[in-house]
């Protein structure tokens, strides 16, 4: 495999701390590699380095010289005051990116339910986040780099980025590198994984599965040599300990091996081990929507966002609820916790019901920003009972994976995924006997998420849990139900496959109404008004979508043998046939244009 770009000897500190030290490593041609560690550990930082977008304090990026790499940042890159479109395409006109069948697929898996006309800063930021990705993934690179990509994506747009990725580039072709949380999204794409910690790289072949039994593996074989050296330690340290008076008198050779196997003793890594915490005892009855319907915020054209729906939890019940951006998701937890008064229908809720909602922001640590980590927990109560063990705040903390010094650091200095894991442990010793979580795994690391993952195992009350982390679903609750964006509630009995499946027929056969892109609306044309076309317009339009798209393909291969031809004919001369091969390219050429702008015609009938 051809090398593509790599580093030497490349080392970054912040202040007292070395974040990575001394790294060699590379990117091959066909490497899909997944970057994993805690937050803070380095991932973005490396991969900063590798797409040349910073500098090392020693050390080198290095890259062949025709290679091509593209990077999507975790911030807004995006110029605010451009156009979707202008955005994602630059001024290159509507015909001229629409008669490529790849970028046409990235703008319908992305961006197809965004204004192309509308402002960069008024949107939301998944939509923001979806145009900074489809703008990347539309340009020819060899190498790209993405850090945090399914940041704002849903289950479906998870899977469509994970389609897409795999389908790119031949096996032997192109690479990529990403940063992710989401270890389906990582086993599904990843052929290697690299891990960042300590200010160095451990690399694993095989995805986040693999890598989580070779490291299992790597961890045994290294506390087997633990326990050896522990041995030794305390055989040292009992030897310098044979009375003090005499311990000048020892060789100083011995002495210094002992301090340092006493010093090299690599820092624990954060461990987050928190047990069954008591609950308030839940009653036969928990919480019950019955009956209820709920209109959009605002809205006055009757449209429901919630029609008639029912939903019933039981004690202990595990649940977990995906759905399209916009169907109510996070509507619903906020109905079930009595936030929002349904329009009809009514609210059931258990006399011994203590619910906890973990939302998606952490604006409910705005008011403890100037208090330190153990002093928010101390407010809460000074000790509590966890697995049936009394522990202190100080104790609590530690085990959530905040260390004696951690524990003073001020909120407002925390990072995303220690406020994260700081809110949901100040939801804990409330001990609730509901808890709702509302996209719980947003800026946590694999390793925090799979110790949250323990946590959740052990939780004795009813779980109700909203993500687009389909491992995080399928790990911690017994069954899914889904929003589709239509009003109802769907059991889904298949799990996240079935609820693709369930997206993917309702895609095929539906209309999407208002601005979309040129790609889904022939030029970002307004929406038809009045009537519009009938169903059977609407099913010929998609039969001819259908036979174009086949059709162009054909003219492609075409194409490509023709050039092939072309080639031939120059090396042995024959200009006669290299200009009938040129006639029968232009004519060809001709052939694609027509369809083009036939398959723009029948997409803006559609709508979609």
């Amino acid at each position: 495999m051809a090398h593509l770009l790599g580093g030497e000897n490349l080392t970054v500190s912040y202040a007292t701390r070395t974040v990575l030290d001394g790294l060699t490593l590379g990117l091959e041609e066909g490497d899909r590699i997944g970057m994993v560690g805690r937050n803070g550990d380095g991932k973005s930082t490396l991969m900063r380095l590798l797409a040349l977008r910073s500098t090392p304090d020693s050390g080198r990026v290095t890259k062949r010289g025709d290679v091509n790499i593209g990077y999507l940042d975790q911030s807004d890159v995006l110029d605010g005051d451009l156009t979707v479109g202008a955005a994602i395409v630059g001024d290159q006109a509507d015909y001229e990116w629409a008669r490529n069948p790849q970028i046409r697929e990235i703008m319908g898996g992305l961006v197809s339910d965004v204004d192309w006309h509308a402002n960069v800063h008024a949107l939301s930021g998944g939509q923001k986040r979806r145009v900074a990705l489809a703008k990347l993934l539309i340009e020819d690179h060899d190498v790209i780099m993405l850090d945090e990509p399914t940041n704002h994506l849903d289950v479906e747009g998870v899977a469509w980025l994970a389609r897409h990725l795999k389908s790119r580039w031949r096996a032997n072709q192109g690479a990529f590198l990403v940063v992710t949380h989401d270890r389906w999204f990582l086993d599904e794409v990843c052929t290697k994984t690299w891990e960042v910690h300590d200010g160095i790289v451990d690399p694993f072949d095989g995805g986040y599965a693999a890598y989580v039994l070779a490291r299992a593996e790597r961890d045994r074989m290294a506390s087997v040599v633990e326990g050896k050296r522990q041995q030794l330690v305390k055989k040292e340290l009992a030897w310098l300990r044979r009375g003090a008076p005499a311990r000048t008198s020892k060789p100083k050779f011995r002495i210094e091996a002992a301090n340092a196997l006493i010093e090299d003793v690599p820092a624990p890594r954060d461990s987050m081990a928190l047990s069954k915490m008591a609950t308030a005892r839940l009653g036969k009855d928990v919480l019950d929507l019955e009956n209820v319907s709920l209109n959009f915020q605002g809205g006055d054209d009757g449209r429901k966002l919630f029609d008639n729906i029912t939903l019933r939890l039981a004690p202990g019940e595990r649940l977990g609820l995906v759905g399209v951006n916009g169907a109510g998701k996070t509507t619903l937890l906020k109905l079930l916790n009595g936030e929002i008064t349904p329009d009809a229908g009514k609210l059931k809720r258990g006399k011994t019901v203590v619910t906890a909602v973990l939302t998606q922001e952490v604006k409910e640590l705005d008011d403890v920003a100037d208090l330190r980590v153990i002093e928010v927990i101390e407010r809460e109560k000074r000790s509590f009972n966890v697995g049936g063990k009394e522990f202190t705040a100080g104790q609590l903390v530690e085990q959530l994976g905040f260390t004696n010094q951690k524990q003073w650091t001020p909120v407002r200095d925390l990072s995303g995924g220690e406020r994260r894991r700081l809110q949901l442990l100040r939801l804990l010793v409330g001990e609730p006997n509901v808890l709702m979580l509302d996209e719980p795994t947003n800026d946590l690391d694999t390793d925090t998420l799979a110790a949250v993952e323990d946590v959740l195992d052990g939780w004795p009350g009813t779980l109700v849990v909203v993500s687009h982390d389909r491992y995080l679903l399928e790990r911690v609750t017994d069954h899914q139900m889904a929003l589709l964006g239509d009003g109802k509630l769907r059991g889904l009995p298949g799990g996240v496959d079935q609820y693709l499946e369930l997206r993917e027929a309702a895609l095929a056969g539906s209309t999407v109404t208002g601005g979309g892109n040129p790609a889904a609306s022939g030029g970002g044309a307004p929406a038809t008004t009045g009537t519009g076309p009938s169903e059977s317009e609407k099913r010929e339009a998609r039969k001819a979508l259908n036979r174009i798209e086949r059709q162009l393909k054909k003219l492609d291969q075409q194409e490509k043998k023709l050039h092939d031809d072309m080639v031939k004919s120059t090396e042995k001369s024959d200009f006669d046939a290299l200009a009938e091969l040129n006639k029968q390219l232009k004519d060809l050429a001709d052939e694609k244009d027509a369809l083009e702008l036939e398959w723009l015609e029948s997409s803006e009938l559609l709508g979609d």
